[in-house]
């Protein structure tokens, strides 16, 4: 897989500000990223050294547009853990 086109975006939430004290960070990922796509793209992308990957698909909800529902689309997020010292300055401003 494209290592440009693995990470979507950051999630910025008051547990992922936590996570990233810790040496947590967590992104939305493609769909079809395996946890060694995403390690390669985060190393890639931040110059830092990926030690853990978990991932998880969130379903999504069920809203309801006039009289009928309809589900927004899943989405897989990724929590990557870095090695001690290793810090990425994007969520650092947040």
């Amino acid at each position: 897989m494209i290592r440009t086109k693995v990470l979507k975006r950051p999630i910025v939430t008051e547990k992922s500000t936590v996570l990233g004290e810790i040496g947590r960070y967590v992104f939305e990922v493609d769909g079809a990223a395996t946890k060694h796509d995403i390690a390669r793209a985060v190393e890639w992308a931040f110059d830092v050294k990926v030690v853990k990957v978990n991932t998880l698909t969130v379903s999504g909800k069920v809203k309801r547009y006039g009289g009928r529902p309809s589900k927004q689309p899943d989405w897989k997020k990724a929590i990557v853990s870095l090695a001690a010292g290793d810090t990425i300055q994007l969520f650092e401003g947040a």
